[in-house]
C-alpha cells in the first residue's frame, strides 16, 4: 500500500471518463503500445494517450470503448508521440494491463468521485 494521502490530495487527481475515437498500433514504442485518441466531451475535448495494452487489446476493437484516464498530468513525450492523458488499468495475473472502465454507459467527461 502507498503512503496515506489527504482527501484534498485525492481531489487534485482529475480522473474522467472518455470514449476512444481512434486507435493505432505504435510499433516504434520501446515497449509494445497502442496510440489512442479519446473524446472527453466539450469541457476537455479530444486527448491522446500511448498505452501498453497490446496483450488484451487490438486497435480495431478499442474504438467506441469507454475508459477512465487522468486528464490533469502534463503532456509526456513517448518517442515521436505526445501522450496527454494517462489511461488507467490494472494488471491481470500475468501483469498485463486490463483497462479500467465504467460498469455501465455514462456521459463522457464525467469525473470520478
Amino acid at each position: 500500500m502507498s503512503d496515506t494521502i489527504s482527501f484534498d490530495d485525492f481531489l487534485k487527481v482529475d480522473v474522467r471518463v472518455g470514449r476512444i475515437v481512434r486507435a493505432e498500433p505504435y510499433p516504434e514504442a520501446r515497449k509494445p503500445a497502442i496510440k489512442l485518441w479519446i473524446d472527453f466531451g466539450p469541457g476537455i475535448g479530444e486527448k491522446r494517450s500511448s498505452a501498453q495494452i497490446t496483450v488484451h487489446y487490438d486497435p480495431a476493437t478499442l474504438v467506441g470503448r469507454q475508459v477512465l484516464a487522468v486528464v490533469n498530468f502534463p503532456p509526456r513525450q513517448i518517442g515521436r508521440f505526445v501522450s496527454e492523458v494517462l489511461v488507467l488499468g490494472v494488471p491481470d495475473e500475468a501483469g498485463a494491463v486490463v483497462l479500467v472502465q465504467p460498469g455501465h454507459e455514462v456521459p463522457v467527461g464525467g469525473r470520478l468521485h
